[in-house]
């Protein structure tokens, strides 16, 4: 038999998708079974496979040794380097400059020197996050932002956090704005961009179009010009809409492609003048909640922001 107590980042996860977490090599039809004839029980009660367990709770399985074995910890996080340039920290979350290069989440060409491997590793080192004594949860980023862009991305460390900032994000009350530094002088100082994307899954590459059909999606890109100097131009960018590299794309369309970006500018030409990363920069975050955020109601206004962007300061 098994016995777990159900902790406070395993509260309010289905039963079904908490038990496949806890005994990974049970399959799916003999855990409906198992449920059905009683043999998972919770506080010593017949349960379901939707119910959602709450903190405290107590999940009994009785199934073949076989399933019940756990599986010996192996943390491949701790491959991955410790150090982070951390912007905010508290007990609930973690705001991290991510440097250009760095990707996000394993992909097929490299698995584990990732930025959430990095923040699980920091947070193991910390004692904030100890896998051994989790049923289910893995620190987890809020948000996410492509391998060559640089800024900030957020962390969370419980569950709860997690289900807010997802929640806030979707609704849009949080506030990024981006930096970047774009080809030539743009004629309006301020503007809004509009236009239809569609994205070639197969070229990981986006394609803009004027007329809207049913394989494009709407973006909307929102820039103000900040400075000027030998034909750039550095523009913070809002996004209205969040899209597959919307903001290279969108600029490119307009002729006015970023600096540095290899797939819809001019890198050949860039690289001559020692730019071959692009010009972007996700640089400034503001919590701005419109409805109750529980635990993370504390943030609400407050703004946090990478003081220094590598481009702006060596171009302007």
């Amino acid at each position: 038999m098994l016995r777990f107590t159900v902790g406070k980042n395993d509260a309010g996860m289905r039963m079904d998708k908490l038990l496949i977490k806890l005994m990974p090599t049970l399959p799916k039809s003999l855990m409906y079974k198992y449920i059905r004839q009683k043999d998972i029980k919770v506080n010593r009660k017949r349960t379901d496979i939707s119910y959602k367990p709450v903190e405290g709770d107590i999940i009994e399985a009785y199934v073949p040794d076989e399933f019940a074995k756990k599986v010996e910890p192996k943390y491949d996080f701790l491959s991955a380097p410790d150090k982070l340039d951390i912007v905010y920290e508290d007990e609930n979350i973690l705001l991290v400059d991510k440097k250009q290069g760095l990707l996000v989440h394993p992909d097929k060409n490299e698995y584990r020197d990732t930025l959430i491997g990095r923040i699980c590793h920091y947070l193991y080192k910390k004692g904030e996050y100890d896998p051994s004594k989790e049923n289910s949860f893995v620190p987890a980023l809020a948000n996410r932002i492509d391998r060559n862009t640089g800024g900030i991305v957020i962390a969370a460390k419980n569950a709860a956090a997690l289900k807010i900032l997802c929640d806030k994000i979707k609704d849009r009350e949080l506030d990024k704005r981006y930096l970047a530094v774009v080809h030539g002088i743009l004629n309006k100082k301020a503007d809004l961009l509009e236009g239809y994307l569609f994205k070639d899954e197969e070229k990981n590459r986006v394609f803009l179009d004027k007329n809207k059909t049913d394989k494009n999606k709407t973006i909307k890109t929102k820039y103000r010009v900040l400075k000027e100097k030998d034909n750039l131009s550095l523009v913070e960018v809002e996004l209205i809409t969040g899209r597959t590299h919307q903001i290279r794309a969108h600029f490119a369309s307009i002729g006015h492609p970023l600096l540095g970006d290899g797939k819809y500018g001019k890198l050949k030409e860039d690289k001559k003048l020692g730019f071959n990363k692009q010009a972007l920069y996700s640089y400034r975050l503001t919590f701005k909640f419109t409805t109750d955020a529980g635990i993370l109601n504390y943030l609400n206004g407050k703004t946090f922001e990478v003081e220094k962007v590598w481009f702006a300061q060596q171009l302007f």
